[in-house]
This record gives C-alpha cells, structure tokens and sequence, in this order.
C-alpha cells in the first residue's frame, strides 16, 4: 500500500462523498445511521468537521482543535457545506512536500504519505454508513472501498473492544457481501438499511 498514492483515492472518495451528500433529504435528518452515536443530521456534522479536521492536518495545523459542524448549517446546506472543505482538503493535500512531510494525525506524527489513506479509510467507512441510511442512492466507488478496505485491514485490529479505538470490533461479514459490506463489517457496523 505504501507505494500507492493516496491523493487521487481520496479525491475519489470526496466525489462519492458529494454525491451521496447530494442525495439527503431535510425529512431523513433525524433517522438512525450504522454509527450508532449518529442520526443522518450528526453523522453529516461529523463529515464535514472531520474534512475540515484533515484539510487543517494537510495545512500542517492540529487538526484536534477543530470542532465538528453541527451548527449554523441549515438542512439543505450540506452539499454546500462538504463542497466548501472540499476544496480545501484536496488542496491541503496536493503537494508532494505535503506528503513526505510529517502531519500530526490522532495516531502520532507521520508523513503525509502514511496519514492520508487513514483519513481515506475514515471518509470511505462514513459515506457508506450514510449511503446506507439512505438506502443506498449511488452506487460507490469499488477501488476506493478496496483501498480503504486495505487500509482497515492494515491499521485496525480485528479485535478492538476495550482498545479505545473509534471502530467496533470486526464482525462477519454476510455471505457475497461486496468490498463494502466487508468494510462495514471489518469496522463493526451492523447496517440499517437492507437495501
């Protein structure tokens, strides 16, 4: 994975994110999510603080001072409010200086090479539980699920009850599941959607 670059998954992986962004109602805000912690409404804010989060990361600035943004955008203002850190992170993260750089991540400080297919693996695993609070209304993108999958798999235990870590231990994935009902199921997601 380490001779892969990260920078055009991720880039990927915000266009998916846009469009299934796009795809929320105002009348769905209040519904469950596989983040247990999460509604629709708060799982969006998480989205959008963690993007901004990573583009200050990418700008060399602590990304942990960086709140979640939950407030001040109105229902029909998400597209907009993800599209505006968008831009941002993707250029924050554009250089290779910024890759071979050290940024600090929540795990440490490391190159820019090894934190960015973390906060693709993070981007990729919140969209499908938003895709799947939706019903799935795009499909995703198969590669991106592949590397963020790779990444779980590098990154995160199997085990990781009591770990402290932000992902639920991994659960059997159903039988023919796809690149992302394994990644769901490696981050312990149980979906609500049974589409």
């Amino acid at each position: 994975m380490d001779a892969i670059d990260p920078r055009p998954l991720y880039a990927r992986a915000t266009e998916q994110t846009a469009a299934v962004i796009k795809a929320v109602t105002p009348e769905v805000l209040a519904g469950p999510t596989a983040c247990a912690e999460f509604d629709v409404r708060t799982l969006l804010a998480h989205i959008v603080g963690g993007t901004l989060r990573i583009a200050v990361v990418g700008e060399n600035g602590d990304g942990g001072g960086v709140r979640a943004l939950a407030e001040g955008v109105p229902d029909d203002g998400w597209p907009a409010a993800f599209d505006e850190v968008r831009v941002r992170v993707l250029r924050a993260w554009e250089s290779d200086e910024r890759m071979a750089a050290p940024v600090r991540a929540p795990w440490g400080e490391v190159p820019g090479r090894e934190a960015l297919p973390g906060y693709v693996m993070e981007l990729v695993a919140h969209t499908w539980d938003l895709s799947d609070a939706l019903g799935h209304p795009v499909e995703l993108d198969p590669v991106v699920g592949e590397f963020a999958l790779a990444s779980a798999r590098q990154m995160l235990p199997e085990d990781r009850e009591g770990s402290g870590l932000p992902f639920a231990s991994a659960r059997p994935a159903p039988e023919g599941a796809d690149v992302y009902g394994r990644l769901a199921a490696w981050l312990g997601r149980e979906p609500v959607s049974r589409a």
